[in-house]
């Protein structure tokens, strides 16, 4: 039986061994020991601004899977807001297991019950088996994307 729950601080370290468990995270994060103050800190602001909920995934007292999700106010759509997952992240041994399902339907019921009048998310093109996940969970390609690295 799994649970959600907001992160707390302690779970930090599990979250981001998460977050760099595949390809394009071993090249982004650093699950160092200690971790670095950076992951905290901005911990630490997630965790103060009441639109932003970082989640983690527990089976058996053990955190299996994370996401994040932020609630954005908008002139669009007559003033409604919006919802946006990211980071979603299902331990390897756990993979195939409709973990990743249940978070999206978690995240869509979340959503409705802030009244929110959209789930959006991005996923990175070099990720195609995640591409097909949200695709077969209703998401469609609506729009282009494009960031800007510093």
């Amino acid at each position: 039986m799994i649970s959600f729950r907001q992160a707390t601080r302690t779970d930090l370290p599990a979250i981001i061994q998460l977050l760099a468990d595949d390809p394009l995270g071993q090249l982004r994060e650093q699950p160092s020991d200690p971790l670095s103050q950076s992951y905290y800190q901005a911990f630490e602001v997630i965790d103060q601004d009441p639109n932003q909920e970082l989640m983690v995934v527990v089976e058996a007292e053990e955190i299996i899977g994370t996401f994040q999700m932020t609630f954005i106010q908008y002139l669009n759509y007559q003033g409604g807001s919006r919802s946006m997952i990211e980071s979603v992240r299902v331990r390897k041994d756990k993979r195939g297991q409709k973990i990743g399902e249940k978070i999206i339907l978690w995240a869509i019921d979340r959503s409705k019950s802030k009244g929110v009048k959209m789930l959006q998310l991005t996923s990175d093109k070099k990720r195609p088996d995640a591409i097909r996940f949200y695709e077969r969970h209703g998401f469609v390609a609506s729009h282009e994307g494009f960031k800007l690295h510093f």
